[in-house]
């Protein structure tokens, strides 16, 4: 796995600044952006203000040892990878250091080629376990998020949205007479068609804000965060219009918005019902 050391942002921390100034030069030569702090105190402030991705933390400071300071970055920041750093002389146990959140450590006086290869298989580790959950929770074939998912993140924002009083919508997306028109084109360009479905909902959608799932074989949803019915229908309007590109494609919409009456089970019933008065519009030759 290829590692981009310019993404990385490292903090040194330690209170003989010399150890810092010298960390600095070296992962800074290999290509590493690196700050440092004096102090563990210092440390967590710094790690509030920037979006630092390793901390190398010596064991031995005064006030705040490294142990504290490891426990205390863990719990406000767990994806921070965390290398300790040890003098020969410290009784620091390695199965201690580990178990307070610490990634690997070294011993001073630190060989530089050594912390290079602990720090990279640490991000190697580290990117390896988001590509996993990301292909757990991602559809491998229209690239959207998966129906589990769908329940999780959609159980989360019903929770936010009660709390803070915003509106929440939901769309549901059913492809019309998906089976005819893959018995009459083959699932290969089935296939193509459902990815084409994919980006169109992607396209459509607010990056960051709104989220796209694969609901089942030709069935889509689309959680809207901060939206009432019209906002829904407006986005709904462009995906409808984006799968339409195709040429063939064609979607039916059910809506539905969310009210504090209401349980999982009933919002997602509501759109579906919405859907089924779309579909049955389709049928009747009153598309929409």
């Amino acid at each position: 796995m290829d590692i981009d050391k310019a993404k990385e942002l490292i903090l040194v921390v330690d209170d003989d600044q010399r150890v810092c100034e010298v960390l600095k030069e070296l992962l800074g030569a290999l290509q590493f952006p690196t700050a440092s702090a004096p102090s563990g105190a210092e440390a967590l402030k710094m790690l509030k203000d920037r979006p630092y991705t390793f901390l190398l933390a010596d064991m031995k400071m005064p006030e705040m040892n490294g142990m504290e300071l490891i426990r205390r970055s863990r719990e406000n920041l767990p994806t921070v990878g965390v290398i300790a750093m040890t003098g020969y002389a410290e009784e620091f146990k390695y199965v201690d250091i580990i178990n307070a959140g610490a990634n690997d450590f070294v011993k001073k006086p630190i060989d530089i080629a050594e912390l290079e290869a602990k720090i990279v298989r640490c991000i190697s580790e580290r990117d390896l376990k988001k590509e996993l959950s990301r292909l757990s929770v991602t559809d491998s074939l229209t690239g959207l998020f998966n129906q589990r998912h769908f329940y999780m993140r959609l159980r989360e924002e019903i929770v936010r949205s009660t709390r803070q009083k915003h509106p929440l919508a939901l769309i549901l997306i059913d492809l019309d007479n998906f089976k005819e028109y893959n018995d009459r084109h083959g699932h290969i360009a089935g296939d193509q068609a459902l990815r084409h479905v994919g980006k169109s909902i992607l396209r459509s959608i607010r990056e960051g804000v709104d989220s796209g799932y694969r609901y089942g074989g030709d069935e889509f949803a689309i959680i809207l965060i901060d939206s009432d019915i019209l906002i829904a229908e407006e986005i709904g309007k462009r995906v409808r219009f984006a799968i339409k590109d195709s040429g063939e494609l064609r979607a039916s919409l059910g809506y539905a918005v969310y009210s504090e009456d209401m349980n999982l089970t009933d919002f997602v019933r509501l759109a579906d019902t919405n859907l089924y008065k779309s579909k049955t519009e389709v049928k009747n030759g009153r598309a929409n």
